[in-house]
């Protein structure tokens, strides 16, 4: 069993806080489908999630499930299964037991809840552990026994509270691939809070942005980096070049030059940001007659395998993120290839790239 889930101008606000936790938030997440609720810490990510279980209750607003409001309805009755940071699981009972806990809540007979929950540890592949003891296993197998109990509840909806972020990068990976799979194969909706850029796009269909409790973007998964609809988004995702300038017929008038953009056709003319990420610049020769505008490199950061380069250019410095094994010194004169389809737009009044670039709310699914 598998339910949409909508948010519906949605407001949160706690005693004595400043702002709402989430305003007005609208949100639709079709049955079936995986969305990431993306944004820093403290912007209404896990109050979201308490939202659809009905761990909280919004001052105003609806929560549906279904197409059905779930106001008043106690949270063991919605049909909702959440899997936090902690596994959160019963010490003194059996990793078996623990799957076959709700189940059992459920008025399954003892036995064929724990004939399912053998089932589900296979799922997680945990076969043949139902006897040991929650201590006894690592942290990564504790969270894949919170994953299988929370999937033998058979829930129409799987919340996700950062449920990776303690483990180590291997095993984060590791379970990656087991959502995957556990997609593929049981279809459940799933609603996934996360602060990881990666995480977003490598495991939900659309990933919807809040930032201060607000919904910024909701965009699909493939398209995150693409299309920044403001400069907020933009920064958040980690984009480090801004050029001020005029938009003019699909085109970024500015002191780099005249730049071919993503800019829709038949958009308004007018000031505007143009928005590039540093690792889809790419650095030539500065005669090269594929480059855009020339730079002369200002400094080079190492980062991981890739190497950060900064290059004052006629509008300012501007950020590149080059291959492993490009080497480049200060004082280097470089060409720089923007490529148009990687060119964001952002009009300076609006702060927001029109409709027709990416739709912001709802998303159409990416299975």
């Amino acid at each position: 069993m598998t339910s949409s889930v909508d948010l519906v101008a949605a407001s949160r606000t706690y005693t004595g806080a400043p702002a709402p936790a989430v305003s007005r938030l609208s949100l639709h997440v079709a049955a079936g489908d995986a969305v990431a609720v993306l944004g820093p810490s403290g912007s209404g990510k896990t109050t979201v999630l308490r939202l659809i279980a009905g761990l909280d209750v919004p001052d105003e607003g609806d929560i549906r499930i279904a197409d059905t409001t779930v106001l008043g309805v106690p949270p063991e009755r919605r049909g909702i299964a959440m899997v936090s940071q902690s596994p959160r699981l019963f010490p003194h009972m059996s990793v078996l037991d623990n799957v076959a806990f709700g189940p059992q809540m459920s008025g399954v007979p003892k036995r064929q809840a724990r004939q399912a929950a053998e089932r589900y540890l296979d799922l997680v592949h945990l076969p043949g552990m139902g006897r040991r003891r929650p201590a006894t296993l690592s942290g990564g197998q504790q969270q894949r026994v919170a994953l299988a109990r929370a999937l033998a509840a058979e829930p129409a909806v799987l919340l996700l509270d950062e449920p990776f972020s303690a483990l180590d990068p291997s095993l984060r990976a590791d379970m990656h691939r087991l959502v995957t799979e556990l997609r593929a194969l049981l279809q459940p909706t799933i609603v996934l809070v996360t602060h990881d850029h990666q995480e977003a796009a490598l495991l939900a269909d659309s990933v919807a942005i809040l930032i201060d409790g607000q919904l910024q973007q909701h965009v699909a998964a493939a398209a995150l980096y693409d299309r920044p609809n403001s400069l907020t988004v933009s920064r958040f995702l980690g984009c480090l070049n801004e050029v001020p300038g005029h938009a003019r017929a699909g085109r970024h008038v500015s002191a780099l030059g005249t730049i071919d953009t993503a800019y829709p056709d038949g958009q308004a003319d007018g000031d505007a940001v143009l928005v590039i990420r540093q690792e889809a610049i790419a650095l030539t020769r500065a005669d090269d007659p594929a480059a855009n505008a020339t730079g002369c490199i200002e400094r080079t950061t190492p980062r991981g395998a890739r190497t950060l380069v900064e290059i004052a250019t006629t509008a300012g410095l501007l950020f590149a993120e080059v291959q492993p094994g490009r080497r480049y010194g200060h004082g280097d004169v470089v060409g720089l290839v923007l490529p148009a389809d990687q060119c964001v737009v952002i009009p300076t009044a609006s702060r927001t790239v029109t409709a027709g670039q990416v739709p912001a709310s709802p998303v159409p699914s990416g299975r």
